[in-house]
Order: structure tokens, then sequence, then C-alpha cells
């Protein structure tokens, strides 16, 4: 049951990681740098983008690069 469940979650990993790390390390350093994002969108929805798009890239490929 649990290794089913955590077979399940790993399987996301390359998302998890974008959402949960890649997006707040984007935002901030746009911020940080001063930064305005592309067609008036938000820090955060711009990280969405950027992070949540190399993170499913991921996710398909197998690989970050």
């Amino acid at each position: 049951m649990l290794e089913k469940i955590l077979g399940s979650v790993l399987k996301f990993l390359p998302l998890i990681f974008a959402v949960g790390f890649l997006v707040p390390v984007i935002a901030q350093g746009t911020e940080a740098l001063g930064w305005m994002p592309p067609f008036g969108l938000s820090t955060l929805t711009f990280a969405l983008v950027i992070g949540g798009t190399w993170g499913l890239i991921a996710q398909i490929k197998g690989r970050w690069i």
C-alpha cells in the first residue's frame, strides 16, 4: 500500500521539485534583480510559467537539460 503511494508520488518528482523549489527561486530572483515580467504578468505567475514548463519538460523527457 505504502509502496504504491510512494511510487505514484515519485513519478511526479520533477514537477514537485519545479513547483516547490524552482518557482520560488525564479520569483525571488526576478524581484531581486528588479526585472519586470512581460505581458503585465505578476512575478509569481511568470515564475510558475517558466518553472512549471521546465518541470513539465523534465517530466516528459526524463532529464533536466
